[in-house]
């Protein structure tokens, strides 16, 4: 970590492939974990644990996942045997939003302050306790929020001048496709909502499957506008729907 050079890396990782971005991330930093929830970050995993076996996984629970998702991240922790932690809500807060708005505000309101306590909360929790993150962004999940992405970053949403958080995004090249040749060569566990028209997953509430030939983000806060599909969990994105 002494060493390290953030604008040096960033020349140094950029248009490689996600097994060298991953293997640069573990070296750097011992402090580091990988966000868990879909498909592609059980990618990263199985391709992490081939670098490094005490890597460190999280994932949020928002308490409104599908029961598939709660079997799918128990699968992965048994097939891997690595510990995955479990992010939850802060409960004082939760119960004060749905004492007053309901369990279902965000189809009138919009998503974000849900997901603002759900997610974004326990995440920015997670993240004071880290120096770097790994996750599975791809450019074209989001034409719209996603294309500026960088294969490492300093994250400016929820690291600070004194304690800076640097993030890799090692499929962001990828595409969906080539994240699911992996899983099939490799036989990498996944969520079986895929099976049934989902593509991308994430609370029950605020996900449907998407039809033929739609965007794999079309099922996701389907109610809202199309060009605001990301919860805030990662800065640049939410900045570009401000």
């Amino acid at each position: 970590m002494s060493t390290f050079d953030l604008a040096t890396m960033q020349t140094e990782l950029s248009g490689k492939n996600p097994r060298k971005i991953l293997k640069a991330a573990l070296e750097s930093f011992d402090n580091i974990a990988i966000s868990f929830s879909g498909a592609e970050d059980v990618v990263l995993i199985d391709l992490a644990l081939a670098i490094r076996k005490d890597i460190q996984v999280f994932s949020l629970d928002t308490g409104r996942l599908h029961p598939e998702t709660y079997r799918f991240i128990d699968k992965v922790r048994q097939h891997y045997q690595i510990q995955i932690e479990l992010l939850t809500p802060d409960r004082e807060l939760l119960d004060i939003f749905v004492k007053q708005k309901g369990l279902f505000s965000f189809y009138e309101d919009g998503h974000q302050e849900c997901c603002s306590l759900r997610k974004v909360e326990p995440l920015r929790r997670k993240l004071k306790t880290l120096d770097a993150w790994i996750t599975g962004q791809r450019k074209d999940q989001s034409l719209d929020t996603r294309q500026n992405l960088q294969e490492l970053e300093q994250d400016g949403a929820f690291g600070t001048p004194e304690k800076p958080l640097f993030k890799f995004n090692p499929l962001l090249n990828w595409s969906s496709a080539q994240v699911w040749d992996h899983i099939e060569a490799y036989q990498v566990p996944f969520n079986e909502l895929h099976g049934h028209g989902y593509i991308s997953i994430g609370c029950e509430p605020c996900t449907r499957p998407v039809l033929p030939n739609q965007h794999e983000r079309a099922g996701r806060w389907w109610w809202e506008d199309s060009t605001k599909k990301e919860c805030g969990l990662h800065a640049g994105n939410a900045k570009a729907l401000s």
